[in-house]
């Protein structure tokens, strides 16, 4: 809720505690009213008061904020006598608390509730917040015309204050609002030039020191203004009040209210903002000029370097730099609405120290992918889907120096010579990026988003991508160290599948993981995770996926993870499945089992070792024993489409055994693919093997049963939309005996 047009809502704030804030609030409070003849209600908001406005006023509140906070009924039907207790001097008070066995607990939406209600009523509210700045009294300012900050001539008091100020302009306020009260002043003190000088802040007034007066008013329970009228103290006051109200507080008010759209973005006929002859609107030139003056005055590229990866320091100059950025907005842009200048703010930073207009998307729980095409068009899949982005970069050379922001942490590069690059982001999120002149309209940057936690057996199977007898058969597979090759084209899931069923391998063995830029999420304790180099500027000391394959066969492994096969290293992982490395496992890129045959006999080749065709394949059927083929369906849906047995060798060909497959039905309303999973009836040739090593095998796992084999309907596939499959019709069929 808004405070009302016509009040101004002034906040007092310290930076330290013992500073009079509670004191100067009081007596400000009765100077403004008695200076321009209007009601002033003081409000007292400090989440650690224990009733020291009650004291100072000598007052018992009718009404406290804890109470209004909690009261059931409509402000506007109760007298405002009945809210508010009256001084006698007139001003109007509302107290925190009624003393301190009490604390101030109230949410900032019912403060601000009140607040609103108030100040329909008042012209001038007066909020004495502390130096505390919790939520609620972070929403006071938030509704404030003036932040009033009191000091001392201490330097620690000062020193204090600085933070305090550090701290509202992190928080985005406008340095304007801030206004500089130096209580206490005396002449063995800091002088108030010098305290402004170190705040870098105008003081907007001096409160000489006048411990006689304070007490004299504290024993007759009314502020000193009304008590004595003729200290020099109190004509102190009303030279404050004066400054206050006569221009600062009308100045001040714009900087909450919208302004009418500048003449630099005029609209067209359907009211859209019309570019100027640069091509860009004039908040995309507000950003730019904002930008540069914060490059010449910080040095971005040093702070960061410095910064180490340490959290803390990035942390500190986050802060620093929203603070210069906070203050050049106010230079290059004085009369910007408040809720667009904190858009600014925040996207001006983001392009400063973080991925610009990617931030938001990249914290969008919803987006699996990121796709930027040239500095105008980002794509974005969401539930299966691409579609087109709002946000865009603000020109190409924004958007490389947000791929040179990615890529230099990691030690890698991307330019003339090097214009295409793998990498990834904190969060273990894959990157590509591909720069001119290999991409013709501007640099191309993939983002495939990294999973937290990965995607669990039970959500896959909610999302109708797998059976339970699937999931089961697969779990044994992968605990009893069969080798199992995950087919399927880009984005069907084939990294997300591979993390899920490594989480079945024994927590005793020890496994190697190979990428390329590093995604599996193992969860067991004995894991060594290995990732490709690049070279480096000259050219030189390149590690690929075939180095780290064969020096992890130096490493005693019981497993080696090969994050996917896309060259001559598929040859190097059959030969490791080959030589003892049971219960290895791979991805590839191919659209079904057959073809994930032949893929892994074409990257076999790749290797340059002159091996005749039949020996590759004899070394791909001795090695691999399962193919599970995923797919990314038409209407965004993930679904493992088969489980198949490579079965061994038939002539010169590699059979294969299907186990399980997903035969599409039809499509529903909302045209979302109907189907069901299948068992095929085939049993496998290692299930006798298995059983006797004394592994128990449920042979219904290979049944029809609807229900054993069902897949659950409802639910969104990973990427996806529910399934809601129909029952499973057929017969049982026999298991075969294996000879």
């Amino acid at each position: 809720m808004a405070i009302n047009p016509n009040c101004n809502l002034i906040a007092v704030v310290g930076g330290k505690g013992g500073v009079g804030k509670s004191v100067f609030a009081a007596n400000f409070a009765c100077a403004l009213m008695t200076e321009l003849r209007t009601q002033v209600l003081l409000v007292d908001a400090d989440s650690k008061s224990v009733g020291d406005q009650n004291v100072i006023m000598g007052l018992k509140p009718v009404k406290t904020l804890k109470e209004l906070s909690s009261f059931q009924g409509s402000l506007n039907s109760q007298p405002l006598n009945t809210l508010v207790t009256m001084h006698q001097s007139g001003l109007a008070y509302v107290g925190a608390v009624r003393g301190p066995e009490e604390s101030m607990n109230i949410s900032p939406e019912m403060l601000s509730k009140s607040l609103e209600f108030f100040s329909r009523s008042f012209k001038f509210i007066v909020v004495d917040i502390g130096n505390d700045l919790g939520p609620a009294q972070m929403a006071v300012l938030q509704d404030a015309t003036a932040i009033m900050i009191v000091t001392t001539p201490e330097v620690l008091v000062v020193t204090q204050t600085q933070r305090l100020i550090n701290e509202l302009l992190s928080a985005t306020f406008p340095k304007d609002m801030l206004q500089l009260v130096v209580n206490k002043a005396s002449p063995t003190g800091l002088s108030p030039q010098a305290i402004s000088n170190q705040l870098q802040l105008p003081f907007l007034g001096i409160l000489p020191q006048d411990e006689a007066t304070t007490m004299m008013a504290l024993q007759k329970y009314t502020p000193f203004v009304i008590a004595a009228p003729k200290a020099p103290v109190t004509a102190s006051y009303y030279d404050l009040t004066r400054k206050l109200t006569g221009g600062v507080l009308q100045r001040l008010k714009t900087l909450n209210r919208p302004k009418p759209a500048p003449p630099a973005a005029a609209a067209d006929a359907s009211g859209q903002a019309v570019a100027n002859s640069s091509g860009m609107d004039s908040r995309t030139l507000l950003k730019i000029r904002v930008h540069n003056e914060l490059i010449r005055t910080v040095d971005l590229k040093k702070l960061l370097i410095d910064t180490k990866n340490d959290e803390s320091k990035e942390k500190e100059v986050r802060e620093k730099t929203k603070r210069e950025i906070t203050v050049i907005i106010d230079k290059e842009a004085p009369d910007l609405v408040r809720e667009e200048r904190s858009k600014i703010i925040k996207e001006v930073l983001e392009e400063a120290l973080g991925l610009g207009p990617l931030e938001d998307l990249l914290a969008d729980p919803a987006v699996s992918e990121i796709m930027v095409n040239g500095y105008k068009k980002i794509f974005v899949e969401r539930s299966g889907k691409v579609a087109l982005s709002p946000v865009t970069f603000t020109s190409n050379d924004h958007l490389r120096r947000i791929i040179e922001r990615i890529v230099t942490p990691l030690g890698r590069q991307i330019n003339d010579s090097t214009p295409y690059v793998d990498a990834r982001l904190k969060d273990g999120s894959r990157v590509n990026a591909v720069i001119e002149p290999l991409s013709i309209d501007g640099p191309a940057l993939t983002i495939r988003k990294f999973k937290k936690g990965g995607i669990t057996a039970e959500k896959y199977m909610e999302y109708g991508s797998i059976t339970k007898n699937m999931i089961d058969f697969l779990r044994i597979c992968v605990e009893n160290g069969l080798n199992v090759v995950i087919s399927g084209g880009t984005g069907s899931g084939k990294t997300s599948l591979l993390n899920m069923l490594s989480s079945y391998i024994p927590s005793n063995e020890r496994v190697i993981t190979v990428e390329d830029a590093a995604e599996l999420q193992l969860q067991q304790e004995h894991v060594v995770r290995l990732e490709t180099r690049p070279a480096s500027m000259e050219g030189t000391n390149a590690i690929h996926i075939r180095d780290l394959i064969k020096n992890a066969l130096r490493m005693r492994p019981d497993r080696i993870i090969v994050g996917e096969c896309r060259d001559g290293a598929a040859l190097d992982m059959l030969q490791a499945m080959n030589t003892g490395h049971d219960g290895s496992m791979t991805t590839t890129h191919a659209n079904s089992p057959r073809e994930c045959i032949a893929r892994l006999e074409t990257l076999s080749m790749m290797s340059g070792m002159d091996l005749p065709v039949r020996a590759i394949r004899e070394q791909i059927a001795g090695a691999v024993n399962l193919i599970v083929q995923i797919s990314r369906l038409s209407d965004g849906s993930r679904k493992i489409l088969s489980i198949t047995e490579v079965a061994g060798m038939q002539g010169d060909i590699v059979t294969l055994a299907e186990i399980f497959r997903f035969k599409e039905t039809g499509y529903d309303k909302n045209r979302k693919i109907q189907g069901i999973f299948q068992a095929t009836g085939t049993i496998p040739s290692f299930i006798q093997k298995l059983s006797d090593k004394g592994v128990v095998i449920p042979r219904e796992i290979f049944s029809n049963d609807p229900a054993a084999a069902k897949a659950p309907a409802g639910g969104p596939a990973p990427g996806g939309a529910p399934t809601g499959l129909p029952k499973m019709p057929g017969p049982v069929v026999p298991p075969k005996k294996v000879g």
